[in-house]
């Protein structure tokens, strides 16, 4: 059973930090591009951060570019997004993804967590 489990949200005022992780679970996690989207209602999806398999690349949208950080683990399937200098546009429902696979192209989301930043 495949299982993506973000934590770390949570409400921080501006200039804040928080750490977000992703534990992937019942796929080969080395295999997979792994990303983090976020979500705010009424404005759909967009990608902030995503890294290779092997962890060597990394991509980042402009807006979060010198603020965010992505990282992995392999050894503990898991994926962080380091989110330092939190700006009010910066809250949404951050989601974990992953895709890729060996022989055919899969692709898994995680369930969300919440991130408020407000005064």
């Amino acid at each position: 059973q495949v299982q993506l489990v973000e934590s770390g949200g949570g409400s921080v005022q501006p200039g804040g930090s928080l750490r977000l992780s992703c534990v992937a679970s019942g796929f080969a996690f080395s295999e997979y591009a792994m990303s983090w989207y976020r979500h705010v209602p009424g404005e759909g999806r967009e990608l902030v951060a995503s890294i290779s398999g092997s962890g060597d690349t990394t991509n980042y949208r402009d807006s979060v570019k010198g603020r965010f950080i992505i990282s992995r683990v392999n050894v503990n399937n898991t994926v962080y997004l380091q989110m330092d200098n939190l700006k009010l546009e910066d809250t949404a429902v951050y989601l974990c993804h992953a895709i890729g696979g060996r022989w055919s192209v899969s692709e898994y989301w995680g369930q969300g967590t919440q991130v408020t930043v407000s005064t």
